[in-house]
């Protein structure tokens, strides 16, 4: 029997590792224990998904938040660690590129217990970005790479994980298969009346929270939106705490709700006109549903949506926002499919797990 430990703690991980957790429940050999950091720890950000999506019960929850990167990195490193050398796993699973990821990954490593991760080899090729750096450290230490593009492949190829030992595989995409499997479930959200046509839009990363600059030039763009066309902004806790202490930043035009679990995204990805976000999940959730996307970053891990036209980056300029969301709103955009493989990347990981020893 093949032993599994998986560390997650993000929403946007709790998203991948739904289908991959069926895909290893299904899979003779193999058993999975869940470790959560509990890095977004919230009922909105973090317990509605498992509700939602029929993730496992997490066989250990380790509730560490709010805290520094190097701080919470540190702490989960640690306890991660010591449910480690208890449970003596096969292999540790890892996802993206959170402090959740590098911190299990270097706690298996340190052990020798080789390390697997999904969603390697992306780049964004900015070094200032946290999220950066820890997919960089974890693609180093790992030893199944499970790449969801062939860019991500090339990049690893361009790095020279050729030379490495490790395995790489181009999966496809398991935050694809999420969005087939859970596709049909969708539910609106509730409390809120949703406009018959209108534009999604999420705010979350601190280079934009955290930039008064950036944070006020995005809210005046979805304002100046929100007068054409009625925008639905889910709050992150972050942006809703700016929100509260400096009341009248956003038009009456503006639906706000808190942050929504993975079947209401869903249903507001089905029904909106177009997406503008600075969240990577939501660009190929985007993508695999049809939209158009304005990414409120300078650059993106996802360059191919770019290459295709159905993805433009604007980061915080109010000028470049505006000029994209007059081009999507004109231009019949085509989307080109199969850029996330099959719907099968679950399936390919289950049985890596099972034929790589």
């Amino acid at each position: 029997m093949t032993k599994i430990v998986t560390v997650i703690g993000a929403r946007p991980q709790f998203i991948k590792a739904a289908p991959v957790s069926k895909a290893i429940s299904d899979t003779e050999g193999l058993v999975e224990y869940l470790v959560h950091t509990g890095q977004h720890f919230d009922e909105n950000m973090s317990q509605v998904f498992f509700n939602q999506m029929g993730i496992p019960k997490p066989d250990k929850q380790l509730n560490i938040h709010s805290m520094s990167h190097g701080a919470m990195t540190g702490r989960m490193t640690e306890e991660i660690e010591k449910i480690l050398i208890k449970e003596q796993p096969d292999w540790v699973m890892v996802y993206g590129d959170t402090n959740s990821t590098l911190a299990g990954a270097l706690a298996a490593a340190k052990l020798h217990i080789p390390v697997a991760h999904v969603e390697a080899g992306l780049r964004s090729f900015n070094m200032e970005m946290p999220e950066e750096i820890n997919r960089i450290l974890t693609d180093r230490i790992s030893r199944l790479l499970f790449c969801p593009t062939l860019t991500a492949e090339e990049n690893l190829k361009k790095e020279g994980f050729d030379k490495f030992p490790c395995h790489v595989f181009t999966t496809g995409d398991v935050m694809y298969d999420a969005a087939l499997f859970f596709r049909g479930k969708a539910t609106a959200p509730r409390g809120v009346s949703i406009p018959k046509h209108f534009v999604l839009a999420t705010v979350h990363r601190q280079e934009n929270t955290d930039n008064p600059e950036n944070l006020h030039n995005i809210l005046a763009a979805l304002n100046e939106i929100s007068s054409q066309i009625p925008v639905v902004f889910p709050v992150h806790p972050r942006t809703a705490k700016i929100l509260e202490a400096n009341p009248g930043m956003l038009s009456e035009n503006v639906v706000t709700t808190s942050p929504l679990g993975y079947l209401e995204i869903i249903y507001l990805l089905e029904h909106c006109r177009m997406v503008l976000t600075d969240s990577g999940g939501l660009q190929k959730e985007a993508y695999i549903f049809h939209k158009p996307c304005i990414t409120l970053r300078k650059e993106t891990e996802w360059t191919e949506l770019v290459e295709l036209g159905c993805n433009m980056l604007a980061g915080s300029d109010i000028s470049r926002i505006r000029e994209a969301f007059s081009h999507f709103m004109v231009h019949k955009i085509k989307f080109t499919e199969g850029l996330y493989g099959k719907g099968n990347a679950s399936a390919v990981i289950a049985e890596a797990f099972r034929d790589i020893k």
